[in-house]
């Protein structure tokens, strides 16, 4: 780690504990516990509507797009941690520092369409989870969608925060569903290699189409907006912790502490993403299954390719997954707006103390309900809302990475080093992401 990443070498002093501390045991339960916003984002990363993008890159380009995988490992990374740092150093969300550093109309444009994207993201999400349920116990899809779209809401208002929290954990676990999936598949494991490691272009407008689609499903704008607050949030519930740039000292640790989290979280998101790939290019591109459009839709066609233990546990996964994602979609809609209005924000808040924050996050699940009321096609919804978080993506990564570099907002904790650059890669590769669906839009 860079001495600019960091700290300068006077603040080592700072941070050096008074005597050598005695080396503990290894926990895993001590390892799961000091984990928390890094590995919730990343696993929400993998909600409904990624795992529909994700199912339908394999089904219709086979195990040759696993690679992308690889890819954006290292770039969502980077962003995620550069998002976290800029919460734990500054106590305050991306939306909180905008306010106070930024023009106000700059602020206004990010959290609107923020709002937009969001929301229509729940309501797409709600759908597939609705879809799934069908799948597995029958009866009506509107009623699944009323009922979870409820329960996430009531959960994240009514819930105490830490056991919340825990509750989130747990619910990572349920991607593991779509590793379980590869056991009913059968892979070409050397193909599969192959399609991670070595990158296969096709000059077409649908290999092009999907890898765009890709990149603004795992890299998107909610989660940069989540993981900085929930790290701003995690500082506000515990005493002993300060934001760095007031009190610096263990910037070193909680540094440390954000990448191994980052980290453990993005790979998780990319494993289950890669498996997911896997999955369908084992079953519905080798069976020439391609026109798969929703994660549900890939469910369904498991059962005759893969057996229907591959078809339940596919949609188990769409359900657990989506009652994590709703969650972080929600707050870090409410987070965005709250912040940028100076209003008394946080999950670990009682009602009574936000009830704007409150407000905004149930607003925000509840339009996402009423969208499936409306004759809007969620699969469309969803095109275009991966559309607003493609186009919102680029400009708050690159304010991000301004803001990241502002001594008035980062002061002696400014990112650089190789980590502000790759940050910057990952900027400069959404952007041309960006420009290749615009381009694929115009013709």
């Amino acid at each position: 780690m860079t001495r600019q990443e960091t700290i300068s070498h006077h603040d080592k002093d700072e941070d050096a504990p008074a005597a050598k501390p005695r080396r503990e045991p290894f926990s895993f339960k001590r390892v799961v516990k000091s984990l928390g916003p890094g590995l919730i984002t990343g696993a929400s990363d993998d909600d409904p509507s990624g795992i529909g993008t994700y199912s339908q890159a394999g089904a219709q380009l086979g195990y040759g797009i696993g690679w992308t995988m690889l890819l954006t490992f290292p770039l969502m990374t980077a962003i995620q941690e550069i998002s976290a740092r800029v919460g734990r150093v500054t106590g305050h969300g991306i939306a909180g520092n905008v306010c106070r550093h930024y023009p106000g109309w700059l602020l206004i444009i990010v959290v609107t369409l923020l709002f937009i994207a969001n929301t229509v993201n729940i309501a797409a999400d709600l759908s597939a989870m609705a879809d799934a349920t069908r799948l597995l116990i029958g009866g009506p899809a509107i009623l699944y969608v009323v009922l979870f779209g409820a329960a996430s809401v009531a959960a994240q208002i009514l819930m105490n925060y830490r056991r919340y929290v825990a509750v989130l954990k747990w619910l990572t676990l349920s991607l593991f569903a779509y590793v379980a999936a590869l056991a009913f598949a059968k892979v070409s494991w050397m193909q599969a290699l192959a399609g991670v490691l070595v990158p296969r272009l096709t000059w077409s407008s649908d290999y092009f189409t999907t890898i765009v689609a890709i990149f603004g499903t795992t890299i998107s704008p909610y989660l940069f907006f989540w993981q900085a607050s929930q790290e701003a949030e995690e500082q506000r519930v515990d005493v002993t912790k300060h934001p760095l740039i007031d009190k610096h000292y263990g910037a070193r640790k909680e540094f440390s502490r954000i990448r191994a989290d980052t980290v453990t979280g993005m790979a998780f998101s990319n494993l289950i993403a890669l498996s997911i790939i896997v999955t369908a290019a084992a079953t519905l591109h080798a069976a020439g299954k391609t026109d798969i459009q929703t994660s549900a839709q890939a469910a369904e066609a498991l059962r005759p390719i893969a057996g229907p233990f591959a078809e339940v546990i596919f949609a188990l996964g769409i359900v657990g997954t989506g009652l994590l994602a709703i969650p972080v979609l929600a707050g870090a809609t409410a987070y965005a707006v709250g912040e940028s209005r100076r209003w008394p924000v946080g999950l670990a808040r009682k009602p009574k103390e936000a009830m704007a924050f409150y407000s905004v996050l149930a607003l925000s699940g509840g339009i996402g309900i009423v969208l499936n009321f409306t004759p809007i096609d969620p699969i469309s919804a969803l095109y275009w809302s991966a559309v607003v978080n493609g186009v919102l993506a680029v400009p708050v990564m690159v304010l991000l990475m301004v803001m990241a570099r502002h001594k008035a907002v980062m002061g002696r904790f400014v990112v650089g080093g190789w980590l502000y650059w790759l940050g910057w890669l990952s900027t400069g590769a959404m952007a041309l992401s960006v420009i290749a669906m615009g381009v694929g839009v115009l013709l």
